[in-house]
């Protein structure tokens, strides 16, 4: 890969967007790196060989921007960057509810913007990350997005009115499985078994749900039927989990994420 990559801000996804890079043919002489503190910059260079520089110096020099600061940190960042950046330089943004028209009347007339919601399995590479292009952007730009996360994870392009939503489902999704598998472990204890037994139950049983939503081609109401006998112990257990409006609840959750969203693009933080 020819072309310089910087990432600016670079905390765990940053980090873990980096390492995916460097696995999937980046040299790591073509990749720069910003952060806070010196001491983070210097040990992501003994870790990845990658070069520290300054928010204007990745700037000056990177064809293509990654920021992945927190969406409150945003306009400090474009402040800083503003007078250093061509219009030719590919902007891509990581930061939830933020769209690419708050760069754009931030940065040179033209400037490109690429929008992007990942989410933390990126850390294990298998992040499932949403692209979507601003005013400026060519499906050139989006083609190298793609490129640049598709080292750690799968890629989905969205038009932006939908980004909200696809933050919602999978940018936030992982928090909720977590909760989910929290939830049936207590439950597993409740039930007389030890906490670890109860955790290896859970996590390989969504690990091989997973896998057969994403192979097999099926339905999950097809899948969910498969495991269903008449008067048995899943039909039980769905009937109290449509009883506790278990549904609803998820609905109104997602909904809940979105409408934050919404308020975080509005420049709304409480």
């Amino acid at each position: 890969m020819s072309q310089k990559v910087a990432v600016l801000g670079t905390g765990k996804i940053g980090e873990a967007l980096l390492s995916g890079m460097i696995r999937g043919g980046w040299a790591p002489a073509d990749l720069l790196v910003t952060a806070r503190r010196s001491e983070r910059a210097e040990e992501l260079r003994t870790r990845y060989g990658v070069t520290p520089v300054t928010n204007p110096e990745a700037a000056k020099t990177a064809d293509t921007l990654i920021l992945t600061v927190k969406p409150q940190d945003m306009g400090t960042l474009l402040d800083e960057l503003a007078p250093h950046v061509p219009a030719d330089r590919l902007i891509i943004s990581g930061a939830a509810g933020i769209p690419t028209s708050f760069f754009e009347e931030r940065l040179a007339a033209g400037t490109p913007v690429v929008r992007v919601m990942t989410n933390t399995p990126a850390l294990v590479d298998e992040a499932m990350s949403v692209i979507s292009g601003g005013t400026h952007a060519t499906a050139e730009h989006l083609a190298h997005a793609e490129e640049i996360f598709g080292a750690v994870g799968k890629t989905l392009r969205v038009p932006e009115s939908q980004q909200d939503a696809c933050t919602a489902l999978s940018g936030s999704g992982p928090a909720y499985f977590f909760y989910l598998v929290e939830a049936m472990t207590d439950a597993g204890i409740l039930l007389g078994l030890p906490r670890d037994k109860a955790h290896d139950l859970i996590v390989q049983s969504a690990i091989g749900a997973a896998v057969m939503l994403r192979d097999s081609g099926e339905h999950p109401v097809k899948l969910r039927e498969n495991v269903t006998s008449p008067a048995g112990t899943t039909i039980n257990a769905i009937r109290e989990l449509e009883n506790h409006g278990v549904r609803a609840a998820l609905i109104a959750a997602l909904e809940a994420a979105r409408d934050r969203s919404r308020e975080l693009a509005s420049g709304k933080k409480d």
